[in-house]
């Protein structure tokens, strides 16, 4: 399992790397909080983290569901 675990994240990254131009609005989202005042900032992902929970959470799902 976590000889799959490593590999999913290696494509992950892979994916991440190559569509890098295609992925930029992934944390520019409505509701990503960014505060920028002088030499400053602060940035928190709010809504591409729920976004990214919820298509975990379903592939979790449809992974324990088809595969047990």
């Amino acid at each position: 399992m976590l000889i799959f675990a490593g590999i999913a994240i290696a494509l992950i990254g892979a994916v991440v790397y190559l569509a890098g131009d295609k992925l930029s609005w992934f944390g520019r989202l409505p509701g990503d909080l960014r505060i920028e005042k002088g030499n400053f900032r602060f940035y928190f992902p709010v809504t591409s983290l729920v976004l990214v929970s919820l298509l975990l959470n379903l592939l979790i799902f449809f992974v324990k569901r088809f595969l047990n």
